[in-house]
């Protein structure tokens, strides 16, 4: 398995999957997208079952890898193509504050954010794998307003991650518009590779809706 090899990025419009899809053009990646329309129900169906039991995307195919979740994607990704530049290295002091924020996503923000949004009534602070939601998203405020990126001057793969999610998030109303993830956020959506994804995901998203109907 090299570099070279093409991606397949199982993929559908509008979801967790077009994160992934971000890094894939910031990166420079070889990949092919294996469209799913979700509104149809294809995600449930047995041919992608077979690729995640979960019906979830993103999941993608190299070689013959296959790597569900989407912060697994965005390691195995950036550090498949480091030449890229948004992973610091194994022997780079930022590598340990890099795997941290990556990790936070799916292990703090997450569950916090579903938690809010669902309207569960949170664990005890030392039952909850977030503490507790003021406290978890203070903790991402206090390392953004370093700036301008989670490590400093230098963008990685894990603020295409966050700044993907705080998108989405402040759009839907389940993070507040704070200036500085108002800020990071723009700095992420105005990259062209978040630009050209959101127009193609709008087109693909709009014809998924016109056949399910």
């Amino acid at each position: 398995m090299t570099t070279s090899d093409r991606i397949t990025l199982y993929y559908s419009p509008q979801t967790r999957a077009t994160g992934t899809r971000v890094p894939l053009e910031e990166l420079g990646a070889p990949y092919d997208l294996q469209i799913l329309n979700m509104k149809a129900g294809e995600q449930r169906q047995p041919a992608y079952l077979a690729i995640n039991p979960l019906g979830k995307v993103p999941a993608i195919r190299h070689g013959e890898a296959l790597v569900t979740e989407q912060v697994a994607l965005y390691i195995y990704l950036a550090d498949l193509f480091p030449q890229a530049g948004l992973t610091p290295a194994l022997n780079d002091p930022r590598r340990g504050p890099y795997l941290r924020w990556i990790a936070y996503y799916g292990s703090s923000f997450e569950p916090a954010l579903i938690d809010k949004f669902m309207k569960h009534e949170p664990a005890p602070v030392t039952q909850s794998p977030y503490s507790d939601y003021e406290t978890m998203l203070g903790a991402l405020e206090a390392q953004l307003s370093k700036g301008p990126y989670l490590l400093g001057e230098r963008m990685t793969a894990a603020d295409i991650l966050w700044g993907v999610a705080f998108n989405w998030t402040m759009m839907f109303g389940l993070v507040s518009k704070q200036d500085v993830f108002v800020r990071y956020a723009e700095r992420i959506a105005s990259r062209p590779a978040f630009q050209r994804i959101s127009a193609d995901d709008d087109k693909m998203a709009a014809q998924h809706a016109a056949a399910a109907g």
